[in-house]
């Protein structure tokens, strides 16, 4: 029998170890992660899925709309019904648990924003049918960007030849570095060019200063900054995760403009293929396309397409699943 407790405090290992040993998890579903952001931020309402005594399931999740709404991810980049590696009709008992659960406690609507497929260690759309099957829609898609690199060690090939010149140029310059690091004092240094570009396209970073800096320090395995330096200043730089075993995560990319004729943000990105490689990952997540400024969200970026095309980037969905209850 399929039965849903709520996520409680004590239940924190229990989470975590099934989110990483999961088939899709990722850093953004567990509880660790969530935890940065200050109490009452939220109203965080974590389901775990068990059948008799083994957990199967877990859903990061919060209320919203007043507790009406029940929402996943909230406080994350990615969110949705984490899985163990299960035949079909178990993911439909998942879904009708959730669907009844949901159901005595009032909630009207469910949003269901999982991570795109590629991060699952066996690619499969169980639950994406079950929840078709039984009344989920889309409420919305996004277009987010992958190079899939795998174990080629001649992963350059793949870009094209604009990329693979400017990496050369990059790479032949002895005044250019790239640096790999976890220290607080980086974070300050390449802040001040994140805030610079988000405020280009009348946006703001998702994260302060201090919350990069607490997650750094929650995560020191699993983030780091790539930046590139010119004669030892910051030129450009980029936050990335090891979100999991398959996928290394560009959380943001930055660059001072006045420096883009080094071209530093193909020598970034180079060096973050070949550090996701050289981990065993198979692909390089570059985020979300969309054209922030335009009214219709589902817009995407143009220009910003064409970059990450460069480096042999494929379009991938990031849907969001809903049902009205």
């Amino acid at each position: 029998m399929m039965t849903i407790h709520p996520y409680q405090p004590s239940r924190f290992e229990e989470f975590d170890d099934f989110v990483a040993y999961s088939n899709n998890g990722t850093i953004f579903h567990t509880q660790r992660f969530l935890s940065y952001h200050p109490d009452g931020k939220f109203d965080f309402h974590a389901l775990m899925f068990y059948e008799d005594s083994k957990l199967l399931a877990v859903l990061p999740a919060a209320l919203r709309e007043g507790g009406i709404s029940l929402e996943s991810p909230i406080g994350s980049s990615y969110g949705g019904i984490v899985l163990a590696p299960m035949p079909y009709k178990k993911h439909e008992q998942i879904v009708d648990a959730l669907l009844e659960y949901c159901a005595e406690k009032g909630f009207q609507k469910i949003y269901l924003t999982p991570a795109p497929f590629f991060y699952q260690r066996e690619q499969m759309q169980n639950i994406d049918y079950a929840l078709a099957l039984r009344g989920f829609d889309y409420d919305r898609h996004y277009i987010s960007h992958i190079i899939e690199h795998g174990q080629n060690p001649q992963f350059l090939s793949t870009f094209n030849a604009t990329a693979r010149n400017y990496v050369r140029q990059f790479n032949k310059n002895q005044d250019l570095t790239i640096e790999f690091t976890t220290h607080t004092d980086a974070y300050y240094e390449i802040y001040p060019i994140l805030v610079e570009n988000k405020a280009k396209h009348n946006a703001h970073p998702t994260h302060s200063l201090d919350e990069m800096v607490k997650l750094q320090a929650q995560f020191p395995q699993n983030m780091q900054l790539v930046i590139a330096r010119l004669n030892g200043k910051a030129i450009a730089a980029s936050w990335i995760m090891d979100c999991n075993a398959q996928v290394t995560l560009c959380f943001y990319n930055m660059m001072l403009y006045d420096f883009e004729q080094f071209h530093p943000m193909y020598g970034i990105m180079n060096a973050i293929v070949e550090y996701s490689r050289g981990r065993g990952a198979s692909f390089v997540d570059i985020g979300v396309s969309q054209d922030t400024k335009h009214d219709n969200p589902m817009t995407p970026s143009y220009p910003l397409i064409d970059f990450k095309e460069k480096f042999g980037a494929k379009g991938m969905l990031r849907s969001t699943f809903r049902k009205i209850l």
